[in-house]
């Protein structure tokens, strides 16, 4: 199957990325929100929390979510349904946006090594379950006259 049921895409990525966020508010913002206002206030700028920058971060949490749900509808007609490619897909995008993304601040030593480690392996986690559960509501649209239709559009 060629086509992509977005419908069915933009649901799991919204549970995905509601998952993503219950789990980085968790983490950032209760158990390593201490770590985290130190560590930006070494650096000279203390963390203001505001609502602007709380939407940003929903928002990208669901951008992260809909990225994974699309990854593993993409990836499915290779691969085939089911969680290992649901796997694939999650670490994939762990790799693309969480992972190598923040391997660059290693090296300038921006942030304690123990709280980025941390948080990249929580978001591993995270975003393998986020993708797991995406993908469990994915589907692909039903072949038959509905899909005929739209393909003759």
């Amino acid at each position: 199957m060629k086509e992509i049921n977005w419908y069915r895409l933009l649901l799991g990525g919204l549970v995905a990325g509601f998952i993503i966020d219950v789990v980085q508010w968790l983490l950032n913002g209760v158990l390593l929100g201490s770590e985290w206002r130190d560590a930006m206030q070494a650096l000279g700028k203390p963390l203001e929390e505001n609502p602007a920058r709380s939407v940003f971060y929903i928002f990208l949490g669901l951008v992260y979510g809909v990225l994974a749900v699309w990854f593993y509808a993409s990836i499915r007609p290779r691969y085939g349904a089911g969680p290992v490619t649901a796997l694939y897909a999650g670490t994939a995008v762990w790799l693309l946006g969480y992972c190598l993304p923040t391997l660059t601040w290693m090296p300038m030593g921006l942030f304690p090594a123990g709280l980025v480690s941390v948080a990249m392996l929580i978001g591993l986690v995270e975003l393998l379950v986020a993708t797991e559960a995406g993908a469990w509501l994915y589907q692909e649209p039903l072949p038959g006259a509905a899909g005929a239709a739209r393909r003759a559009a």
